[in-house]
């Protein structure tokens, strides 16, 4: 006899309807979980890629490429280094365009893997499972053996095991606070702060200690409610997957209806014995079907698969599925949406590359001072202000001067010294005086005028500015 399918709501865990979260009861009470580690295939590979990327987390903010971090996002300054290449305030069109495809990628590998963002890569699930939960397994003990003791009594045993445990976990956060902050000051200056007076730069340790409570706060109590209640992308995912995205489930026609006993009869495989309960970081029920708590960190299909293995079953009672695969309808990954999103991914890349290429080493902008927009001078010539900026764009430092071609009879005067000193991404204002005679205007009120600015690589640049002049 074919298994009969059980409604999600005869297996919710949940103590009762009014219920929400797993974590959160109706009247808003945390609900604390004590999931229990499943060793597995699965377990490893996220174990092992959980210590790359913490290795990848630490260094890209210290290791330099091209003389600066890997990655800087220097908000003060509106400077955005990313792997050699540094955006400036004036590379808007450019930053808007790798927004939009980041954005574009992220929809893409959920349309296409679901979650495996969530359960792989994102510093919350690696540092959470991989540093703070096995430290606390080792200081506290085991799952069951930790409930029954945060139940009970403040004793000495229980004193000592949580104070332990808080002091690595500060030490740990205030680690993990300088790594986040490092991304946006650099390693170097941060460091310079911190080994520094505390009145110089009493800011930066209030700022480090606020960093590193919330931190603490997070891995240490927070936990799973910031995958389930503050993070925005478990809302999105409804809207970015369909019954072709990868997820992890449960095979609902092999394993209902689910039951105990030796004499199995028509039962299907699940044992109903809650292995995948218990071992979920967020709480829930896989067995209930695709659910927003899920962060698809693959430990209820390692712990499934031991127990398929012990009753001589199957392994993929819960696995890497879709849900039409679930119904028996292949399953595809390339259809309309997944499509679109790899075409657009495509010209935003190319576009984004054929930006980056034609981008100039030195970045010229002229512009008019403040005040009045011309003045005419005591020997009849006419001099208008202008403001030069300048930005080296490169790694290396270099000199430039500029000097006036059109109108011939224009004379360039520069207020300082030339050439100008630019460091590498320095940014300097130069102002200046052109002064015409006012025949060059040719009876008009206004006259282009070309400077070029000579570089000590050899560049040079032309730029163009209109002057204006009396309208008689």
């Amino acid at each position: 006899m074919a298994s009969q399918f059980v409604p999600a709501s005869e297996v919710n865990v949940l103590e009762s309807p009014e219920d929400v979260l797993t974590t959160l009861g109706a009247d808003g009470k945390r609900k604390w979980i004590y999931p229990t580690p499943s060793r597995g295939n699965y377990e490893k590979r996220r174990r092992i890629l959980g210590w790359a990327l913490i290795a990848l987390f630490v260094a890209l903010p210290i290791v330099h490429i091209n003389g600066r971090p890997a990655v800087l996002l220097d908000v003060a300054s509106r400077e955005f280094t990313f792997f050699g290449f540094t955006f400036f305030p004036t590379d808007t069109f450019l930053l808007m365009i790798f927004g939009i495809a980041l954005l574009t990628g992220i929809v893409l590998l959920t349309a296409l893997w679901g979650r495996v963002w969530c359960g792989w890569a994102c510093p919350q699930t690696v540092y959470l499972e991989f540093v703070y939960r096995p430290i606390e397994r080792v200081i506290e003990g085991k799952e069951h053996v930790r409930k029954r003791r945060d139940a009970g009594p403040w004793n000495l045993d229980k004193i000592w095991r949580k104070a332990l445990k808080m002091s690595i976990y500060v030490v740990i956060s205030v680690a993990l606070a300088h790594v986040f902050v490092s991304y946006f000051t650099s390693w170097g200056r941060l460091i310079h702060w911190m080994t520094g007076p505390p009145t110089e730069h009493w800011g930066v340790f209030v700022l480090m200690a606020g960093t590193a409570g919330l931190v603490l706060f997070n891995f240490a109590f927070f936990r799973e409610q910031m995958c389930t209640i503050t993070c925005p992308y478990a809302r999105m995912q409804s809207v970015l997957m369909d019954e072709d995205s990868t997820i992890v489930s449960y095979d609902f026609n092999r394993g209902e209806p689910r039951g105990r006993g030796k004499e199995r009869g028509e039962l299907g495989d699940c044992v109903d014995c809650f292995a995948c309960v218990r071992t979920c970081p967020t709480g829930i029920d896989i067995r209930d079907g695709l659910q927003m708590e899920c962060v698809a960190c693959t430990q209820c299909i390692d712990a499934c698969d031991d127990i398929m293995d012990k009753v001589g079953k199957p392994r993929g009672l819960i696995r890497y599925t879709s849900e039409n695969e679930l119904e028996g309808i292949p399953s595809r990954k390339a259809r309309p949406r997944t499509i679109v999103y790899v075409g657009l991914l495509l010209a935003l890349s190319t576009i984004f590359t054929i930006a980056i290429a034609g981008r100039q080493a030195y970045d010229v902008n002229v512009g008019r001072a403040t005040g009045a927009p011309f003045t005419e001078l005591p020997d009849g010539t006419i001099a208008n202000r202008l403001r030069f900026r300048v930005r080296n764009q490169t790694p290396e430092a270099t000199s430039f001067s500029i000097s006036v071609v059109e109108p011939t009879s224009a004379e360039l005067r520069i207020v300082g010294t030339q050439p100008v000193e630019l460091g590498s991404d320095q940014m300097k204002r130069l102002e200046s005086w052109v002064v015409v005679p006012k025949t060059a205007f040719g009876g008009a009120s206004q006259v282009t005028t070309t400077f070029i600015l000579s570089f000590s690589d050899g560049v040079e640049q032309k730029v163009s500015f209109t002057l204006l002049g009396p309208s008689r």
